[in-house]
């Protein structure tokens, strides 16, 4: 067989690591396999590399992607489309394998769809892919955004400030959500829940009167109401850019007016992406691209490897795809436990 294999969407610590279980796990079996350039971009214009074990060997503990990325959406007409149909042909690929979230996974499952013999593996620091327990990314984004969140806490003891720290999450709340129990933080945004003002700024009134400082964690994608700052443009996906709408910023300017604290707000941004990979991560993207070439080899395209519980399984896009993964009430009230 010849494998195919891209990375699409946003990187994230993991990808290399998957990009190496598919290229050694294929030439265990005696099989090939060619890396697409920039994602499906690469595929739909004809960009690409052979990738041998040679070439990947070193990618266990490296960041990002050797073989690029790109928000790319090839299946926006047929034009587009017949261009990825004809180059799978030209390159003779009996299997591509596609790495990514939602939008990648979804680009999968329209290939499939189309007849296209491919296996998905869920990636993204996000962790809001549905069917498996963890996607890998998350766990070393999480990692950054802890040690974020503590030097801030460091600088709001000293100054007696409210510090808010703005980090990725655009429906789910996971990097949030694990950043401000992991931190202790004071308050926790996500999007899963309805912004309240008044409960916001009590507990953050709450925290400064008990120790003289607070400390919070918001997702970049939550709705502030009536004024939500500057909006950015559209991807390829039809998704808003978050970039620019600064929900950190606002909600340290709302602190400051409703409370009187002195307060300031930290944008990480793409700090959360990239890196070497934590160990969680590198495992569970070994495990997950040896078992997306385990599904091609059994012919069972189609499909996505996930992790549920200790167990590797694949299941169709679709169920993939079905929602994104918000987070459950259990979270959300354990997340409370500890806020004042």
């Amino acid at each position: 067989m010849r494998f195919g294999v891209l990375t699409g969407g946003g990187d994230c610590p993991g990808l290399n690591p998957a990009i190496r279980a598919v290229v050694l796990r294929a030439a265990r079996a005696g099989h090939e396999t060619i890396g697409y350039l920039d994602g499906w971009k690469g595929l739909r214009d004809g960009r690409s590399r052979p990738l041998t074990p040679a070439d990947v060997l070193g990618l266990i503990g490296r960041g990002g992607t050797i073989l690029g990325s790109s928000r790319t959406n090839p299946f926006r007409s047929e034009e587009e489309a017949a261009k990825v149909d004809r180059q799978l042909a030209a390159d003779r690929i009996d299997a591509l394998v596609a790495i990514g979230g939602d939008d990648t996974l979804s680009a999968g499952r329209a290939l499939a769809g189309r007849g296209g013999k491919v296996v998905g593996v869920p990636k993204t620091m996000d962790n809001d892919v549905a069917g498996t327990d963890w996607t890998f990314g998350f766990h070393s984004a999480v990692a950054v955004a802890v040690d974020a969140a503590e030097r801030l806490r460091d600088t709001a003891e000293s100054h007696h400030r409210a510090l808010v720290l703005e980090v990725m999450g655009r429906h789910a709340g996971w990097v949030a959500l694990a950043t401000g129990l992991a931190a202790g933080a004071d308050a926790t945004l996500v999007p899963e829940e309805p912004y309240d003002e008044a409960r916001f700024l009590e507990r953050v009134r709450a925290a400064a009167q008990l120790r003289g400082y607070a400390l919070v964690v918001a997702s970049e994608g939550i709705d502030l109401g009536a004024r939500r700052g500057a909006t950015g443009g559209k991807d390829e996906f039809g998704h808003e850019l978050l970039g620019q709408r600064q929900v950190g910023a606002e909600l340290a300017a709302r602190i400051e007016a409703g409370c009187g604290i002195e307060s300031r707000s930290a944008q990480i941004g793409h700090i959360q992406r990239g890196g070497p990979p934590e160990l969680f991560d590198r495992i569970l993207a070994t495990r997950l691209g040896a078992a997306a070439v385990d599904l091609a080899l059994a012919g069972r395209f189609g499909e996505v490897a996930v992790l549920r519980g200790p167990v590797i399984a694949g299941i169709p896009f679709a169920e993939a795809l079905r929602a994104p993964k918000l987070l459950s009430p259990d979270w959300l009230d354990l997340l409370h436990t500890f806020e004042p």
